[in-house]
């Protein structure tokens, strides 16, 4: 079973974030939308990168997508 990481939106780097599902964490962001906290999952299963929020399951071929998604939904701190 893989590890669990749960952080808050803004806690860690882009980098940190990738760096923990690539080593085969799975990331649980606790982001804040409209005045209610929301729980965001990441995952990497080797092949895909997912991002399961609750109304949407993103998913990216690249690490580049995941990279992208990770910065303009705002789960990563500013660089």
């Amino acid at each position: 079973m893989s590890e669990v990481l749960r952080v808050e939106a803004g806690e860690l780097s882009v980098d940190e974030l990738i760096d923990a599902l690539n080593d085969g964490s799975r990331v649980l962001v606790d982001v804040e939308v409209a005045g209610a906290s929301h729980e965001v999952a990441l995952r990497y299963d080797g092949e895909t990168y997912h991002c399961d929020t609750p109304t949407n399951l993103h998913r990216h071929a690249e690490e580049s997508g995941m990279r992208g998604c990770i910065d303009q939904m705002g789960y990563a701190a500013d660089e």
